[in-house]
């Protein structure tokens, strides 16, 4: 997965991935009345805005950029229908060549985290294999240590998948626990450590881990010092547009070669539209793509 997403980021020259977290404010209106009439106040409706705005997000920018990201929250809240958006949005940006990265942000034991798996394992019925969510990479969080990343770690080098370990968050709130400070360093670079150590057990062959790390763009200083002690892991960054963080901020995240890193962009990507008085709902996958290209070039002048 990494080899392969290294080299989408190389053919289209641009590290961003896009993500798809439309809330309801975010979808256009002529959308929503449009699946308001047809299904009614639902969550059939709800589905279908989702999918249909998805759908047309992707169908403008995925000749620029290389993934899109998936926040399952935001299609969970639906129910059965919020999944089912879910389930064709990923398997249609697959079909559209891009990478999917389900931020799933999973952190559990046992059977429990075997059955979580499933998420880039697949399943077994019988003789038949299923992959039924369709995601190339899916993020985790650490808090539970080895027990609750393991079984994630077959899969990654069976089914070639990947992982976003959660490190260094873009949050502010997440320095209360992660920048305590524990055996003279602070926990941030604890998890680093071990996210390291994991690595090692999915290698890819372009010098990259399948086991990658969340780092936010927020906290520029860290994000650079992980870099270093981290030269092996490929780090998956958000905080970049609409939480503040600008290409400037990320010099120190990619290695001597331009590589390591794909950077998030959500809001300032899909909700563009409705930055600009220019741009109206018939206009957001315009908006959309400008918000791309302006994207990639600020982040080709930076790193």
């Amino acid at each position: 997965m990494i080899d392969k997403l290294m080299d989408k980021i190389d053919d289209r020259e641009n590290p961003t991935v896009v993500g798809l977290d439309p809330t309801y404010d975010i979808i256009p209106e002529t959308i929503k009345q449009s699946m308001i009439e047809k299904y009614g106040k639902t969550p059939k409706a709800a589905g279908q805005m989702i999918y249909s705005f998805n759908k047309s997000i992707i169908d403008g920018i995925y000749d620029l950029v290389p993934a899109v990201k998936l926040q399952v929250a935001m299609y969970e809240k639906y129910g059965i229908e919020g999944f089912r958006a879910y389930l064709k949005t990923t398997q249609y940006a697959k079909k559209k060549g891009m990478i999917v990265i389900g931020d799933i942000k999973r952190g559990d034991i046992s059977s429990t985290a075997e059955a979580y798996a499933a998420h880039i394992g697949g399943i077994k019925i019988e003789d038949t294999y299923l992959d039924l969510w369709n995601e190339d990479a899916v993020t985790l969080n650490p808090y539970m240590g080895f027990d609750g990343i393991k079984p994630f770690i077959d899969p990654c080098n069976e089914y070639d998948k990947g992982l976003f370990i959660l490190v260094k968050t873009s949050n502010p709130s997440g320095a209360e626990i992660q920048d305590l400070i524990t055996d003279g360093k602070p926990v941030y670079e604890h998890v680093a450590g071990l996210v390291s150590q994991w690595g090692e057990l999915a290698m890819g062959t372009r010098g990259y881990s399948k086991i990658g790390a969340v780092v936010g763009a927020t906290y520029k200083e860290q994000g650079a010092a992980l870099r270093k002690l981290m030269p092996h892991t490929f780090f998956l960054v958000p905080g970049y547009g609409a939480q503040g963080a600008s290409g400037s901020d990320l010099k120190g995240y990619f290695d001597k070669d331009g590589r390591g890193c794909i950077v998030n962009s959500s809001r300032g990507i899909i909700a563009a539209y409705k930055k600009e008085a220019r741009y109206g709902d018939h206009n957001f996958v315009d908006a959309a793509r400008e918000a791309v290209i302006k994207m990639k070039l600020d982040l080709g002048e930076n790193i």
